[in-house]
């Protein structure tokens, strides 16, 4: 299996892309460890990945230093290692850019954006220091978006918080490609999540998305685990400092596009 003996961790892994992408990293043989920090769903998703292998949760804020260190520490612990880390916690904040709190700038640019930053650098210290002890080289895979590209008027940390990862990912990419550690991102566009769920739910709505999506369909978390997993997989040894876009094709339309009637 492509990921067989391998270590990794997964932030924002309690449902949605996250766990699909735990999921999908357990069916390829890793060791998964899922961090939320919501513990009813953590725990309630660690129950279902058991079923298919060795999993645990750790609570953990990523925009909190402290707890960063201590989910670092816990998956070495836990099984001695960590190979790869896929930075996917992230929250959105609705409002007009008029209207805006600072507060809510704040938080959620220090979990979508500060909190990859922290958990990338927490867990490429352990990679190094195994690098130059002789061991292998690890993979990083963070969570970006189409609206790193795209904007979206009333969603303006989040937008904002994505084309910082972007450039994190790049930065990243270069500072740690002597150690052999790739750095790449993904960047979904409309995925069948809760994030997504009033939009999905509203015919309007989601009608709206699909004429600017060409495929003609929301897209499913499991099509960005499969991404996830060939990212952090040696058959993308070659690849760092990428973001791989899966949108269904709505970032090179510069129009719309019909919408089969439900």
């Amino acid at each position: 299996m492509a990921l067989d003996g391998k270590t990794a961790i997964v932030t924002g892994g309690a449902g949605g892309i996250g766990f699909a992408i735990a999921r999908r990293f357990l069916r390829d043989g890793a060791r998964v460890v899922i961090a939320d920090n919501d513990t009813e769903r953590g725990e309630a998703a660690e129950a279902d990945l058991l079923k298919l292998g060795e999993a645990r949760f750790i609570r953990a804020d990523v925009a909190r230093k402290l707890d960063v260190h201590n989910l670092v520490a816990a998956t070495i612990d836990a099984y001695g290692d960590i190979d790869i880390l896929v930075n996917n916690a992230g929250i959105v904040h609705a409002a007009d850019f008029l209207d805006l709190k600072e507060e809510d700038f704040d938080r959620v640019l220090n979990v979508n954006l500060k909190g990859s930053f922290l958990t990338g650098q927490a867990a490429a210290r352990f990679m190094v220091d195994k690098v130059k002890a002789g061991g292998a080289a690890g993979s990083i895979v963070n969570m970006s978006s189409i609206n790193a590209l795209v904007a979206i008027g009333n969603q303006v940390p989040y937008s904002v918080s994505k084309g910082g990862v972007n450039q994190l990912t790049r930065v990243m990419a270069l500072a740690l490609a002597p150690y052999g550690i790739r750095v790449n991102a993904i960047g979904p566009g409309s995925i069948d999540t809760d994030m997504l769920a009033n939009v999905n739910h509203d015919p309007e709505a989601k009608a709206r998305i699909l004429s600017r999506t060409p495929l003609g369909r929301i897209g499913q978390p499991e099509e960005i685990a499969s991404i996830a997993s060939f990212l952090a997989s040696d058959d993308a040894s070659y690849v760092t400092g990428q973001t791989i876009y899966a949108d269904g094709g709505r970032l090179p339309l510069n129009y719309t596009v019909p919408v089969a009637e439900a």
